[in-house]
């Protein structure tokens, strides 16, 4: 692979603190960093248009949706007037952008090719987490600060349609088959949702950590991933609904992804880390290895179909914004 040439001061800081030696052979290496100067502060999630090769990242703090080329490796566009952006889903089907908001309680829709707004959808309160239920043309929005919800919005009729009541707020939430599980940190718990029902059919209490934020899951072994800000990653078995493995991993992770090709495990943390972990089996685990990255890093993609893991940096005191992109090494 060609050696990149990091010109500007953020690609210069950033690579003193990804050393080269140790990300070429233990699970991902540094492929390219793409600068984001006029951003401010922090991220929170994005999304990628894997036929157009665009990201699409949550400029949280800087109240924008900033649009990236995979392909040039370079920004395109950052779209302003978002109050405090969560999270972003892109639906190829309807080349629309769906984008939470914090301090309006909105998910607005957009035009994928003209960014122009077709509609907005307006909660009681806080919008986060997105998942899109591609099955039944569902959108679900984690919703409340106060309070917790997850509201349903169907994307072909552009109507809300539903609500699934939770015991507080929700973070992170995942879906599989006909139910839902979403990450309640309030109670240190997972809330476990039948979809058909719209209601609450179990609570699982998250022993042993605390503040379970981010999840992830591996359909094929029907595994579930819950990360601890505490630092500790759990795994549960979605057939048994039990807990089977419990591993120390870097505090305040944020993002949590199952690379399927390679049986492994990509965790972001605001410590400033990426963690993989190696699944053994179903049950087993361990950890490979732990990638410095920058203090406050926590959000994450991983692309399986661009087999791309990309990392968003914020802008502190010592660099500027930006995202670092990796590729997954094959051992």
């Amino acid at each position: 692979m060609k050696k990149i040439a990091f010109i500007s001061i953020l690609s210069a800081c950033l690579l003193s603190a990804f050393p080269q030696e140790k990300t070429t052979d233990k699970g991902l290496k540094l492929f390219h960093s793409i600068d984001l100067p006029d951003v401010k502060g922090g991220f929170d999630l994005m999304a990628a248009d894997v036929n157009g090769k665009r990201l699409f990242l949550a400029g949280q703090d800087n109240h924008t949706l900033e649009v990236i080329d995979l392909s040039a490796m370079k920004s395109l566009k950052s779209i302003p007037g978002f109050e405090e952006p969560k999270w972003v889903v892109f639906r190829p089907e309807s080349n629309r952008l769906y984008v939470s908001t914090a301090l309006d309680g909105k998910v607005t829709v957009l035009d994928r090719h003209t960014y122009q707004i077709i509609k907005s959808f307006t909660f009681k309160e806080k919008c986060n987490n997105l998942r899109f239920d591609s099955a039944k043309n569902l959108l679900y929005v984690g919703v409340g600060n106060t309070f917790g919800s997850i509201s349903i919005i169907d994307v072909g009729k552009d109507k809300i349609v539903g609500e699934i009541k939770l015991s507080n707020y929700p973070k992170q939430f995942e879906l599989a088959g006909d139910k839902m599980y979403i990450n309640v940190p309030k109670t240190n718990s997972i809330e476990v949702a039948d979809l058909t029902s719209r209601k609450i059919i179990a609570s699982w209490s998250v022993k042993g950590a605390i503040e379970n934020v981010p999840m992830g899951i591996d359909r094929i072994h029907n595994l579930l991933f819950v990360g601890c800000a505490s630092g500790k990653l759990i795994v549960y078995d979605l057939k048994t609904e039990k807990a089977v493995a419990i591993l120390d991993i870097s505090k305040d992770a944020d993002g949590i992804y199952y690379d399927s090709k390679r049986s492994q495990i990509y965790i972001s943390c605001g410590e400033g880390f990426i963690d993989i972990i190696r699944q053994i089996t179903p049950y087993n685990y361990k950890s490979k290895t732990k990638i410095r990255t920058v203090v406050g890093a926590g959000t994450s993609l991983f692309i399986p179909e661009l087999d791309l893991f990309i990392l968003a940096v914020p802008k502190t005191d010592q660099n500027l914004a930006g995202i670092q992109i990796y590729k997954p090494v094959n051992d």
